[in-house]
């Protein structure tokens, strides 16, 4: 990719092309297979609430399976970025520990991936300074996710954080001089901001070598699961499973699933999303094709499909459970994977910051 100068516009997600990200991202899992240890990830998560089904299947199983090829993993808990669309951060720490308390539960290991929190984290958070500078007003006022996120924004005026989200990622990114990044097609733009800053800062403070790589996509087909409501499933419009709910809450929240008034069960994603999400959502628990599920319940209808799809998220979801209220009922443990791997992000980010102020002849 040729050389952007700090006037060129960041390219958008048509201009990336999704198919030349897809076609990159299968190269990487061929890649990271052969060699996993020579990657690091970066990933992570906003404490707003508990992570449900929709974030496990789209994302934090991925972790997992990344963590246990050796790729070495590091998981931000972006408490800062709560601010981006609210006034206040409520319930903040209570938020973070449901977040360790998950990660824990689907098996991030600590002990072989970094979990920590942007607060804690000075020197992160001081790189978001000079990289502000390799970007422009107007760069960021043509992002799409930008725009999407204002537009959904809970406050009533945009706030300065919510415009620079996204070089506060590059932040999140860098830091670490993450490789690769976990991200869905809508996050592309993003991403390309991200390489846009280490790119140019390599240009402008480099002397001819590379003090940040610059990123890849790694685009997963996550599964799109409808919330219980039939729209788009949300920690914040309580239509959505929690990793954290007990078999009962679950078969609740199905019962009440909406679907439609056809007995006969067929996966029709365009003509019947309610159903096909249901049926995709065993078929995820049971291992099988969502085809294959409706195929047994046949015409024995709605009734009959939520029970079925109960019974497998609840199997599914039982270990799971199990770990995460042992892992509950030592809260010390929480606040010490915490702890560790605070200090862990911290030396990390200390080092690239000597780096960045080396680069810059800032380093008194």
């Amino acid at each position: 990719m040729s050389t952007l100068t700090a006037t060129t516009a960041v390219p958008s997600t048509d201009a990336l092309g999704t198919s030349a990200a897809k076609a990159r991202s299968a190269v990487l899992e061929e890649q990271i297979l052969k060699d996993p240890g020579r990657f690091r990830i970066l990933t992570g998560d906003r404490p707003t609430g508990r992570l449900h089904l929709g974030h496990y299947f789209g994302t934090l199983h991925n972790r997992v399976r990344l963590q246990n090829l050796g790729v070495e993993l590091f998981v931000i808990i972006a408490d800062y970025q709560v601010l981006t669309d609210r006034d206040v951060a409520d319930r903040l720490t209570e938020h973070v520990e449901e977040l360790v308390l998950d990660h824990l539960a689907i098996g991030v290991d600590p002990e072989r991936s970094t979990v920590f929190t942007h607060s804690a984290v000075p020197a992160l958070n001081q790189l978001l300074l000079p990289f502000l500078s390799l970007v422009s007003v107007a760069e960021l006022n043509r992002n799409p996710t930008v725009k999407d996120e204002i537009a959904h924004s809970r406050q009533s005026a945009v706030s300065g954080l919510m415009f620079t989200y996204p070089v506060h990622q590059a932040a999140d990114i860098l830091f670490c001089k993450a490789d690769l990044v976990p991200v869905g097609q809508d996050q592309l733009p993003h991403l390309e901001i991200t390489r846009t800053v280490a790119r140019r800062f390599n240009d402008r403070y480099g002397n001819g070598a590379a003090v940040f790589p610059e990123p890849d996509a790694l685009l997963s087909e996550a599964p799109l699961l409808l919330g219980t409501d039939g729209t788009k499933m949300s920690k914040s419009r309580g239509n959505a499973i929690a990793l954290a709910a007990d078999a009962d809450e679950t078969a609740r929240q199905i019962r009440g699933a909406r679907t439609d008034s056809e007995r006969h069960i067929a996966y029709d994603p365009a003509g019947r999303p309610e159903v096909s999400s249901l049926l995709l959502l065993a078929a995820l628990c049971q291992g099988r094709t969502p085809e294959e599920v409706a195929e047994d319940i046949g015409s024995a209808g709605a009734a009959a499909l939520k029970r079925t799809v109960t019974e497998s998220v609840n199997e599914y979801l039982a270990p799971i459970r199990s770990r995460r209220a042992e892992y509950a009922r030592d809260r010390s443990y929480l606040r010490r994977v915490l702890r560790e791997g605070n200090e862990r992000a911290r030396a990390v980010a200390d080092a690239t910051l000597a780096e960045v102020r080396e680069a810059m002849n800032s380093h008194y």
